[in-house]
């Protein structure tokens, strides 16, 4: 059976609107994916490492509870859970503080095995970490050599963007092991300068990856790929926040490559409407997303689509 991995940091994020806390939930860009994952009982295992204090517990029990397989979770007593304070603008988009206590030693439990058609899931700043990039990398190798589909998400924050001139590398590495990236109009701006798809196609092909899928906000959804160039419209919907938007719709992405049992060598034949239908996907999950305070598809919302999974495969 193929399996599902997502690595990246796990961070505890307290969400403020007009100054005042509003919620206060587990977070980070790869848990959010984990865990609407889990949510659809699809086998994913989460790489990643919090503290042994209450905030660590309270992520590692949730995490369980999710269906996100923890036996790479790694447990460290030399530091504190990280924490992200979220402060949300009247648009509803999240500036970010981060504090962290981190180890000396990052990562130490090891990684899993990947194996043909698994799919990968890395991105944001952990992906840059000078820290954690030997085992980060050699996890990513080791899945590019055993050919599981890996998609890169940059998620680049601004707090990041003063560290930057030693990163160009890193990024273009983790582009370069990508089947598929999946990133924002900001992202872009703030890696490169470009302004618009078709640049940032341009970047990523330079990079030595085929696929990419350019999200711009509550705009069209661009895909680009050597054979097929296409929007898809974003349907208007009610914004409580968009804090893990674009985590849930590399989730949505994710489902879309699993149910349709779509593997490696696939990736360049599927035809445009497939990957059309993908992107929707996509969308519907980070949608689903911005109309909570929650960080993942509502539990509801994965029941439907767990539902309509099976009506359409009778």
């Amino acid at each position: 059976m193929r399996k599902i991995f997502t690595i990246g940091e796990t961070v505890y994020d307290i969400v403020f609107r007009d100054t005042k806390p509003v919620t206060a939930i587990p977070g980070g860009a790869m848990l959010n994916s984990s865990v609407s994952l889990g949510r659809l009982n699809l086998p994913v295992t989460y790489i990643t490492e919090v503290g042994k204090d209450e905030i660590g517990d309270i992520i590692f029990e949730f995490l369980k509870t999710n269906n996100v397989e923890t036996d790479f979770v790694n447990r460290f007593e030399d530091g504190k859970t990280a924490l992200s304070l979220a402060f949300l603008d009247e648009s509803d988009n999240a500036s970010y503080s981060f504090y962290k206590e981190y180890p000396g030693k990052r990562l130490s439990a090891g990684v899993p095995m990947t194996a043909k058609d698994d799919i990968v899931l890395f991105g944001s700043f952990f992906a840059l970490a000078k820290e954690v990039r030997n085992p980060l990398m050699s996890f990513i190798r080791e899945a590019s050599r055993n050919n599981s589909i890996l998609i890169y998400d940059p998620n680049y924050r601004k707090p990041h963007g003063n560290e930057f001139p030693g990163l160009n590398e890193y990024i273009g590495e983790n582009i370069s092991f990508a089947n598929i990236v999946r990133g924002s109009d900001e992202d872009f701006r703030f890696i490169c300068g470009v302004q618009n798809a078709d640049e940032a196609f341009d970047f990523v092909k330079q990079n030595g990856c085929s696929f990419l899928i350019y999200t711009v906000g509550s705009d069209n959804v661009e895909f680009r790929s050597k054979k097929y160039s296409f929007s898809v419209p974003v349907p208007k919907v009610k914004v409580v926040s968009t804090i893990g938007a674009g985590d849930n719709f590399n989730a949505g992405l994710i489902y879309s490559l699993y149910k349709e049992n779509i593997g490696i060598e696939d990736l360049d034949v599927i035809d445009a409407e497939m990957w059309k239908s993908i992107v929707r996907i996509g969308i519907a999950f980070g949608s689903n997303v911005c109309g909570s305070y929650k960080n993942y598809i509502s539990i509801e919302f994965g029941e439907g689509i767990l539902s309509n999974f099976k009506s359409t495969s009778k």
